[in-house]
């Protein structure tokens, strides 16, 4: 479009998000939410190949297999990815060796607070980029060495914090200014990018947006279940006894939610006998979800399994090329300036 309107909001949008494009090495400055069991090869490579910053999601994976997940997506794309790592995955230290062999550029640490040993081993290769759910733990990661932070709201699927990104933004994107900020959660259309982008942040995260690609592996039933769902079917699971704290998760409610509380309960009580420690506890539910999680994504059963999704899954309404998702949010992104200099 010649409009010189448009031609303005575009290059608008250019210096807005020059900070994030030139840390990911990227066309635009999104990077996809790391979604276990969906953002594996082929996602991560599309989402790349149209622009954006594509992310496996490690979760469970061993070495081995992540390695051989790294070698197949660069088979796919030669434009930048990353892979994101649970901090409290047991074999941490030998899945960032395996980053590390595999020349990753870009590394995630999620899933937990990193600790500075696991910042130090990533930066010794790669970008570090970190969630940072207050202020207060803002501050601590960049002193720690983190490159990038993620600022995740409640709105996000999977497990999430208690703030909204909303609330968020505004606390730590004046105060933090010399590192990249990415903003996630609830982010479904460009206006959304724009206006996070004109509060300081550098890109956003965008993940629930990105399941209905024509290129992502997760079964019809699974992409079927977003595309009929609503903003309020996204919900967060109760933690039962503040004594045993058990990170919300946000997924539309179903049967497999309620047998999460079920699996709660039993793990709370063999945490309370003795029979687990609290860090073996843990690990207990994070497999609960990991195979309930699996059950949806991989064989397509949305009523037991857990269907994580953001609340902007109300805004995802067909299955489409990520190159065309992409599109469509900078597109929107433009318009929304446009509208906002008229």
């Amino acid at each position: 479009m010649n409009d010189p309107k448009f031609a303005a909001a575009r290059n608008r949008l250019e210096k807005l998000w020059a900070p994030g494009k030139e840390f990911l090495g990227t066309e635009y400055a999104i990077l996809a939410g790391a979604m276990s069991w969906v953002s594996e090869r082929h996602l991560v490579a599309a989402v790349s190949n149209a622009g954006g910053f594509g992310v496996i999601a490690c979760g469970s994976m061993g070495p081995e297999l992540l390695a051989a997940e790294i070698a197949a997506t660069k088979e796919m794309t030669q434009k930048p990815f990353g892979v994101n790592l649970i901090t409290m995955h047991p074999q941490l230290e030998e899945l960032i060796a395996v980053c590390r062999d595999q020349n990753v550029g870009h590394v995630v640490l999620a899933g937990g607070l990193p600790s500075s040993n696991s910042i130090k081993a990533v930066k010794e290769f790669a970008k570090v980029i970190c969630f940072a759910p207050a202020l207060v733990l803002a501050k601590k990661l960049t002193r720690s060495g983190a490159d990038a932070l993620v600022i995740e709201g409640s709105e996000a699927g999977g497990h999430v914090g208690p703030v909204s990104l909303t609330v968020l933004a505004q606390e730590i994107l004046p105060e933090i200014r010399n590192v990249p900020i990415f903003c996630a959660g609830g982010i479904g259309r460009g206006e959304a990018i724009s206006s996070f982008l004109e509060m300081g942040a550098a890109g956003v995260q965008v993940g629930t947006r990105l399941v209905c690609a024509t290129e992502c592996i997760a079964h019809p039933a699974f992409k079927k279940a977003f595309i009929r769902a609503s903003a309020r079917e996204a919900v967060t699971t109760v933690q039962i006894d503040g004594r045993f704290p058990v990170i919300p998760v946000r997924a539309l409610n179903n049967k497999g939610t309620e047998a999460f509380m079920n699996v709660q309960r039993e793990v709370i009580e063999k945490f309370r006998s003795g029979k687990l420690e609290q860090g073996a506890a843990q690990l207990e539910i994070e497999h609960f979800w990991a195979g309930a999680l699996r059950r949806a994504v991989v064989d397509g059963d949305v009523e037991n399994g857990s269907v994580m999704a953001g609340q902007s899954v109300g805004m995802v309404k067909k299955e489409q090329p990520a190159s065309e998702i992409l599109a469509e949010l900078v597109d929107q992104a433009v318009q929304s300036l446009v509208q906002r200099d008229l």
